[in-house]
């Protein structure tokens, strides 16, 4: 059991760093378009968080991951050496890949409750539909 809360708390804390990553990111994004999706987007990987701790019966505040804040600070360099939003966009990307990674390790998992594998699988959707959106819109501001 201690594996499987490891995984649900890396879940946890990979949507904290989305969170707080797409809402940083979408500060700083020029297209009012792109702005909205990442706003949205933040308050959705917030809510995502706050129902798999529910669902997994984690009290404890998680935080995010260790990583995360460099990640941040790296992408906001970036853009402020004036990588614009497509910099902005590959950093949001390499950060949803660390959400597929941990959604993926938490599915493999056996000892999985069926509600949070259930509600995990419904989040996946969503973060799998969001990486390639996100993607997406990076491809299309390449030059």
């Amino acid at each position: 059991m201690a594996d499987t809360n490891a995984l649900l708390k890396t879940v946890v804390q990979v949507l904290n760093d989305g969170d707080k990553g797409f809402s940083d990111i979408g500060e700083h994004l020029q297209s009012p378009e792109l702005k909205t999706f990442f706003l949205q987007e933040a308050q959705k990987r917030g809510q995502f968080a706050r129902e798999l701790q529910a669902a997994a019966g984690i009290s404890e505040d998680v935080g995010g991951t260790a990583v995360a804040p460099i990640h941040r600070a790296w992408g906001d360099l970036k853009a402020k050496l004036g990588g614009g939003d497509h910099t902005l966009l590959e950093t949001a990307e390499q950060g949803e890949d660390a959400a597929k990674k941990a959604y993926k390790e938490a599915l493999e998992d056996s000892g999985l409750d069926s509600d949070v594998r259930s509600l995990l699988t419904r989040q996946q959707v969503h973060v799998l539909a969001s990486h390639d959106k996100v993607k997406g819109y990076r491809d299309s501001l390449a030059s």
